[in-house]
Protein backbone atom coordinates (compact mmCIF):
# COMPACT_ATOMS: atom_id res chain seq x y z
CA UNK A 1 0.00 0.00 0.00
CA UNK A 2 3.06 2.46 0.94
CA UNK A 3 3.02 2.26 -3.25
CA UNK A 4 -0.52 4.43 -3.59
CA UNK A 5 -0.12 8.68 -2.95
CA UNK A 6 -1.36 9.90 0.08
CA UNK A 7 -4.52 11.77 0.61
CA UNK A 8 -2.40 14.51 0.93
CA UNK A 9 0.19 14.51 -1.60
CA UNK A 10 -2.88 13.30 -4.31
CA UNK A 11 -4.69 16.35 -3.63
CA UNK A 12 -1.24 18.71 -3.89
CA UNK A 13 -0.47 17.52 -7.32
CA UNK A 14 -3.63 17.56 -7.98
CA UNK A 15 -3.76 21.43 -7.34
CA UNK A 16 -2.18 22.53 -10.21
CA UNK A 17 -4.80 21.32 -12.59
CA UNK A 18 -7.50 23.58 -10.67
CA UNK A 19 -8.26 27.16 -10.64
CA UNK A 20 -7.89 28.05 -6.74
CA UNK A 21 -11.48 28.50 -6.22
CA UNK A 22 -12.70 25.14 -7.42
CA UNK A 23 -10.02 23.70 -6.03
CA UNK A 24 -10.81 24.80 -2.33
CA UNK A 25 -14.25 23.39 -2.83
CA UNK A 26 -12.81 20.16 -3.78
CA UNK A 27 -10.52 19.88 -1.64
CA UNK A 28 -12.68 19.84 1.23
CA UNK A 29 -13.86 16.52 0.53
CA UNK A 30 -10.48 15.17 -0.09
CA UNK A 31 -11.21 11.53 -0.68
CA UNK A 32 -9.99 8.42 2.29
CA UNK A 33 -7.45 6.64 -0.12
CA UNK A 34 -4.21 4.82 0.60
CA UNK A 35 -2.61 6.02 4.46
CA UNK A 36 0.41 8.48 4.51
CA UNK A 37 3.58 7.68 6.17
CA UNK A 38 3.03 7.41 10.05
CA UNK A 39 5.24 10.76 11.13
CA UNK A 40 3.02 13.17 8.77
CA UNK A 41 -0.13 11.48 10.41
CA UNK A 42 1.20 12.03 14.33
CA UNK A 43 2.57 15.64 13.24
CA UNK A 44 -0.46 16.87 15.10
CA UNK A 45 -0.80 14.49 17.86
CA UNK A 46 -1.70 16.04 21.40
CA UNK A 47 1.69 15.50 23.38
CA UNK A 48 0.37 16.63 26.91
CA UNK A 49 -2.95 17.56 28.99
CA UNK A 50 -3.43 21.46 27.92
CA UNK A 51 -6.32 23.72 27.74
CA UNK A 52 -6.59 25.60 24.75
CA UNK A 53 -8.84 28.24 23.14
CA UNK A 54 -11.11 27.95 20.26
CA UNK A 55 -12.61 30.72 18.06
CA UNK A 56 -16.02 29.76 16.59
CA UNK A 57 -17.42 32.16 13.55
CA UNK A 58 -21.14 31.40 12.86
CA UNK A 59 -22.47 29.35 9.78
CA UNK A 60 -26.27 31.28 9.29
CA UNK A 61 -27.47 29.68 6.17
CA UNK A 62 -26.55 26.01 5.66
CA UNK A 63 -27.25 26.81 1.80
CA UNK A 64 -25.50 29.83 0.59
CA UNK A 65 -27.31 30.11 -2.51
CA UNK A 66 -31.13 30.37 -0.98
CA UNK A 67 -30.78 32.15 2.40
CA UNK A 68 -34.47 31.44 2.83
CA UNK A 69 -34.25 28.07 2.95
CA UNK A 70 -33.81 25.59 6.40
CA UNK A 71 -35.54 22.61 5.38
CA UNK A 72 -33.08 19.65 3.84
CA UNK A 73 -35.21 16.17 3.40
CA UNK A 74 -36.29 15.14 7.16
CA UNK A 75 -33.67 17.78 9.27
CA UNK A 76 -34.38 21.47 9.89
CA UNK A 77 -30.90 24.05 10.00
CA UNK A 78 -30.46 25.67 13.40
CA UNK A 79 -26.81 26.54 13.56
CA UNK A 80 -23.46 25.79 12.18
CA UNK A 81 -19.59 27.04 13.48
CA UNK A 82 -16.70 27.06 11.76
CA UNK A 83 -14.11 26.60 14.53
CA UNK A 84 -10.28 27.14 14.25
CA UNK A 85 -7.54 27.22 17.15
CA UNK A 86 -3.97 28.33 17.32
CA UNK A 87 -3.37 24.79 18.93
CA UNK A 88 -1.48 23.31 16.43
CA UNK A 89 -2.93 19.88 17.54
CA UNK A 90 -6.93 21.03 17.18
CA UNK A 91 -8.52 19.41 13.71
CA UNK A 92 -8.87 16.06 12.24
CA UNK A 93 -12.10 15.71 14.64
CA UNK A 94 -13.54 12.05 13.82
CA UNK A 95 -15.75 11.45 16.56
CA UNK A 96 -18.59 13.26 18.93
CA UNK A 97 -20.36 12.31 21.99
CA UNK A 98 -22.66 15.13 24.13
CA UNK A 99 -24.03 15.13 27.12
CA UNK A 100 -27.99 14.95 27.52
CA UNK A 101 -28.65 18.84 27.21
CA UNK A 102 -26.39 18.94 24.37
CA UNK A 103 -23.86 21.15 25.80
CA UNK A 104 -20.96 19.32 27.20
CA UNK A 105 -19.15 16.98 24.49
CA UNK A 106 -16.47 14.44 24.32
CA UNK A 107 -14.99 14.15 20.66
CA UNK A 108 -11.53 12.55 19.20
CA UNK A 109 -9.53 13.14 16.79
CA UNK A 110 -7.98 11.10 14.60
CA UNK A 111 -4.36 11.42 15.37
CA UNK A 112 -5.05 9.96 19.08
CA UNK A 113 -6.25 13.20 21.34
CA UNK A 114 -9.10 13.53 23.35
CA UNK A 115 -10.91 17.21 23.06
CA UNK A 116 -13.49 17.84 25.97
CA UNK A 117 -15.35 21.05 26.53
CA UNK A 118 -18.63 23.00 26.38
CA UNK A 119 -20.70 24.13 23.68
CA UNK A 120 -22.12 27.69 24.35
CA UNK A 121 -25.66 28.99 22.96
CA UNK A 122 -27.39 31.92 22.33
CA UNK A 123 -31.04 31.07 22.67
CA UNK A 124 -31.00 27.36 20.20
CA UNK A 125 -27.82 28.57 18.46
CA UNK A 126 -24.57 27.55 18.91
CA UNK A 127 -21.96 30.84 19.83
CA UNK A 128 -18.81 28.81 20.88
CA UNK A 129 -16.96 26.28 22.62
CA UNK A 130 -15.99 27.29 26.16
CA UNK A 131 -13.25 25.20 28.94
CA UNK A 132 -12.11 22.99 25.52
CA UNK A 133 -9.09 21.20 27.14
CA UNK A 134 -7.02 18.34 25.47
CA UNK A 135 -5.09 15.41 26.06
CA UNK A 136 -3.59 12.08 24.58
CA UNK A 137 -5.43 9.06 24.21
CA UNK A 138 -3.41 6.68 26.76
CA UNK A 139 -3.11 3.02 26.15
CA UNK A 140 -3.06 0.12 29.07
CA UNK A 141 0.56 1.52 29.63
CA UNK A 142 -0.36 4.78 30.64
CA UNK A 143 1.98 6.16 27.67
CA UNK A 144 0.15 7.86 24.50
CA UNK A 145 -1.62 5.41 21.96
CA UNK A 146 0.69 7.45 19.21
CA UNK A 147 4.01 5.77 20.45
CA UNK A 148 2.19 2.37 19.34
CA UNK A 149 3.06 1.47 15.59
CA UNK A 150 -0.34 2.52 13.43
CA UNK A 151 -2.38 2.98 16.72
CA UNK A 152 -2.88 6.69 16.15
CA UNK A 153 -5.88 6.40 13.73
CA UNK A 154 -8.69 6.71 16.46
CA UNK A 155 -11.70 7.23 14.18
CA UNK A 156 -15.08 5.84 16.46
CA UNK A 157 -16.34 6.97 19.49
CA UNK A 158 -19.62 5.79 21.90
CA UNK A 159 -20.00 5.87 25.30
CA UNK A 160 -22.33 4.34 28.07
CA UNK A 161 -22.05 6.12 31.06
CA UNK A 162 -18.61 6.69 32.87
CA UNK A 163 -17.28 3.63 30.30
CA UNK A 164 -16.00 5.51 26.90
CA UNK A 165 -14.99 2.93 23.76
CA UNK A 166 -12.66 4.16 20.81
CA UNK A 167 -12.14 2.28 17.77
CA UNK A 168 -8.98 2.20 15.76
CA UNK A 169 -9.05 1.98 12.39
CA UNK A 170 -5.62 0.76 10.99
CA UNK A 171 -4.62 -1.94 13.46
CA UNK A 172 -8.80 -2.24 13.72
CA UNK A 173 -8.78 -2.38 17.82
CA UNK A 174 -11.41 -1.40 20.28
CA UNK A 175 -10.21 -0.13 23.19
CA UNK A 176 -12.45 0.74 26.59
CA UNK A 177 -11.98 3.81 29.13
CA UNK A 178 -12.88 3.83 32.75
CA UNK A 179 -13.77 7.83 32.49
CA UNK A 180 -14.50 6.93 36.59
CA UNK A 181 -10.39 6.74 37.04
CA UNK A 182 -9.32 9.79 35.50
CA UNK A 183 -11.41 10.89 32.89
CA UNK A 184 -9.38 11.84 29.76
CA UNK A 185 -6.71 10.23 31.85
CA UNK A 186 -7.92 7.12 32.22
CA UNK A 187 -5.87 4.24 30.40
CA UNK A 188 -7.52 2.45 27.60
CA UNK A 189 -7.78 -1.37 27.97
CA UNK A 190 -8.42 -3.57 24.61
CA UNK A 191 -11.63 -5.49 24.36
CA UNK A 192 -11.84 -8.94 22.44
CA UNK A 193 -13.13 -8.60 19.03
CA UNK A 194 -14.30 -10.62 16.20
CA UNK A 195 -11.65 -12.23 14.07
CA UNK A 196 -13.32 -10.90 11.04
CA UNK A 197 -13.32 -6.81 12.39
CA UNK A 198 -9.28 -7.35 13.07
CA UNK A 199 -8.79 -8.46 8.86
CA UNK A 200 -11.11 -5.53 7.76
CA UNK A 201 -9.00 -3.22 5.39
CA UNK A 202 -6.37 -0.97 6.67
CA UNK A 203 -7.78 2.41 5.80
CA UNK A 204 -11.37 1.61 5.85
CA UNK A 205 -11.74 -0.77 8.83
CA UNK A 206 -13.56 0.38 12.16
CA UNK A 207 -15.26 3.51 11.54
CA UNK A 208 -18.17 4.09 13.57
CA UNK A 209 -18.89 2.61 17.14
CA UNK A 210 -22.59 2.19 19.24
CA UNK A 211 -23.25 1.41 22.80
CA UNK A 212 -27.02 0.12 23.17
CA UNK A 213 -28.37 1.16 26.45
CA UNK A 214 -30.02 -0.80 28.24
CA UNK A 215 -34.46 -0.66 27.70
CA UNK A 216 -33.55 -1.13 24.09
CA UNK A 217 -33.25 -3.95 22.06
CA UNK A 218 -29.66 -5.96 22.03
CA UNK A 219 -29.07 -4.17 24.91
CA UNK A 220 -25.41 -4.46 26.29
CA UNK A 221 -24.20 -4.82 22.53
CA UNK A 222 -21.11 -2.81 20.73
CA UNK A 223 -22.22 -2.43 17.51
CA UNK A 224 -19.05 -1.91 15.05
CA UNK A 225 -19.75 -0.60 11.97
CA UNK A 226 -16.89 -0.85 8.70
CA UNK A 227 -16.32 2.23 6.27
CA UNK A 228 -15.65 0.26 3.58
CA UNK A 229 -15.02 -3.43 4.66
CA UNK A 230 -17.05 -4.97 2.08
CA UNK A 231 -19.03 -8.57 2.23
CA UNK A 232 -19.20 -11.09 -0.87
CA UNK A 233 -22.46 -8.61 -2.27
CA UNK A 234 -20.64 -5.61 -1.80
CA UNK A 235 -22.76 -4.63 1.32
CA UNK A 236 -21.03 -2.67 4.34
CA UNK A 237 -19.83 -5.02 6.95
CA UNK A 238 -20.46 -4.38 10.66
CA UNK A 239 -20.72 -6.39 13.82
CA UNK A 240 -22.63 -7.31 16.91
CA UNK A 241 -20.14 -7.60 20.13
CA UNK A 242 -21.06 -8.79 23.14
CA UNK A 243 -24.62 -8.64 24.21
CA UNK A 244 -27.44 -11.27 24.04
CA UNK A 245 -26.98 -12.41 19.98
CA UNK A 246 -23.13 -11.33 18.65
CA UNK A 247 -22.31 -12.12 15.25
CA UNK A 248 -21.51 -10.45 11.86
CA UNK A 249 -24.28 -8.38 9.88
CA UNK A 250 -24.53 -6.32 6.70
CA UNK A 251 -25.79 -2.52 5.71
CA UNK A 252 -26.66 -2.61 2.51
CA UNK A 253 -24.08 -0.36 0.20
CA UNK A 254 -26.04 1.77 -2.56
CA UNK A 255 -24.42 4.75 -4.60
CA UNK A 256 -21.13 4.09 -3.18
CA UNK A 257 -21.41 5.75 -0.02
CA UNK A 258 -18.89 4.99 3.07
CA UNK A 259 -20.58 5.14 6.85
CA UNK A 260 -18.01 7.62 8.62
CA UNK A 261 -20.41 7.19 12.15
CA UNK A 262 -23.44 6.52 13.50
CA UNK A 263 -25.64 6.96 16.46
CA UNK A 264 -28.54 5.64 18.12
CA UNK A 265 -31.31 7.64 19.13
CA UNK A 266 -33.73 7.25 22.30
CA UNK A 267 -36.61 6.23 19.63
CA UNK A 268 -34.26 3.56 18.97
CA UNK A 269 -33.90 4.69 15.31
CA UNK A 270 -30.35 4.01 13.86
CA UNK A 271 -28.91 6.81 11.94
CA UNK A 272 -26.12 6.03 9.96
CA UNK A 273 -23.81 9.35 8.34
CA UNK A 274 -22.41 8.05 4.74
CA UNK A 275 -20.18 10.01 3.05
CA UNK A 276 -18.85 9.95 -0.61
CA UNK A 277 -16.10 11.98 -3.19
CA UNK A 278 -15.48 12.07 -6.56
CA UNK A 279 -13.66 14.32 -8.29
CA UNK A 280 -16.08 14.95 -11.01
CA UNK A 281 -19.38 15.70 -8.49
CA UNK A 282 -17.17 16.29 -5.18
CA UNK A 283 -18.78 15.30 -1.97
CA UNK A 284 -21.77 14.05 -1.05
CA UNK A 285 -22.82 13.49 2.74
CA UNK A 286 -25.96 11.49 3.50
CA UNK A 287 -27.74 10.17 7.00
CA UNK A 288 -30.06 7.01 6.75
CA UNK A 289 -32.35 5.55 8.64
CA UNK A 290 -32.58 2.24 9.72
CA UNK A 291 -34.71 -0.23 11.41
CA UNK A 292 -33.13 -1.04 14.59
CA UNK A 293 -35.72 -4.11 14.73
CA UNK A 294 -33.59 -5.53 11.43
CA UNK A 295 -30.27 -5.70 12.88
CA UNK A 296 -29.14 -9.48 13.74
CA UNK A 297 -26.65 -11.73 12.74
CA UNK A 298 -26.91 -12.52 9.11
CA UNK A 299 -29.06 -9.48 8.52
CA UNK A 300 -28.18 -6.98 5.61
CA UNK A 301 -30.51 -3.99 6.64
CA UNK A 302 -30.98 -0.75 4.70
CA UNK A 303 -33.61 2.17 5.28
CA UNK A 304 -34.67 5.20 3.59
CA UNK A 305 -32.15 8.91 3.31
CA UNK A 306 -33.54 11.42 5.75
CA UNK A 307 -30.68 13.94 4.38
CA UNK A 308 -28.31 14.78 1.61
CA UNK A 309 -25.79 17.64 1.18
CA UNK A 310 -23.06 18.42 -1.27
CA UNK A 311 -20.48 21.10 -1.74
CA UNK A 312 -23.80 23.55 -2.70
CA UNK A 313 -24.18 23.48 1.18
CA UNK A 314 -21.75 24.43 4.09
CA UNK A 315 -20.74 20.56 4.39
CA UNK A 316 -16.74 19.31 4.49
CA UNK A 317 -15.59 15.72 5.10
CA UNK A 318 -18.38 15.26 8.17
CA UNK A 319 -16.78 12.19 9.98
CA UNK A 320 -19.32 12.34 13.65
CA UNK A 321 -22.73 12.53 14.44
CA UNK A 322 -24.48 12.52 17.59
CA UNK A 323 -27.83 13.54 18.95
CA UNK A 324 -29.63 15.03 22.31
CA UNK A 325 -33.29 15.40 23.30
CA UNK A 326 -33.94 18.93 24.08
CA UNK A 327 -36.58 20.38 27.03
CA UNK A 328 -39.10 20.76 24.38
CA UNK A 329 -38.83 17.27 22.98
CA UNK A 330 -36.71 18.31 20.05
CA UNK A 331 -34.30 16.20 18.66
CA UNK A 332 -31.15 17.82 17.42
CA UNK A 333 -28.27 16.31 15.67
CA UNK A 334 -24.58 17.34 16.02
CA UNK A 335 -22.48 16.53 13.11
CA UNK A 336 -18.82 17.76 13.09
CA UNK A 337 -16.35 17.61 10.27
CA UNK A 338 -12.34 16.08 10.28
CA UNK A 339 -9.93 19.04 8.20
CA UNK A 340 -7.27 16.35 8.17
CA UNK A 341 -5.17 19.11 9.28
CA UNK A 342 -5.49 21.10 5.84
CA UNK A 343 -5.82 24.81 5.14
CA UNK A 344 -7.89 24.02 2.64
CA UNK A 345 -10.41 22.27 4.90
CA UNK A 346 -12.54 23.10 7.77
CA UNK A 347 -13.83 22.23 11.18
CA UNK A 348 -17.13 22.55 11.19
CA UNK A 349 -20.14 22.24 14.09
CA UNK A 350 -23.57 21.72 12.90
CA UNK A 351 -27.06 21.50 14.26
CA UNK A 352 -30.41 20.20 12.66
CA UNK A 353 -33.47 18.96 14.47
CA UNK A 354 -35.05 16.27 13.02
CA UNK A 355 -37.99 16.94 11.69
CA UNK A 356 -41.06 13.78 12.59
Amino acid sequence: MSTHPSRRSFLGHAAAGFSSLAFSRLAQAQATTEPPPRPLQVEHAVAEPVSLEVNARPIPNFEPRDRSRTRFGSLDYRSGLVLTSPFRGFGGLSGIRLDAKGERFLAISDQGGWFTGRIRYSGTAMAGLDEVEAAPLLGAEGRPITEKRMWWDSESLTRDGNLVYVGLERVNQILRYDFSKGGIHARGEPIPVPPALRKLPHNKGLEALVLVPKGQPLAGSLIAFSERGLDADGNLVAFLIGGPTPGQFSVRRTEKFDISDAVLLPSGELLILERKFSWFTGIDIRIRSIPFKSIAPGAVVDGPALFRADLGQEVDNMEGIDAHVTAEGETVLTLVSDDNFSMLQRTLLLQFTLVE
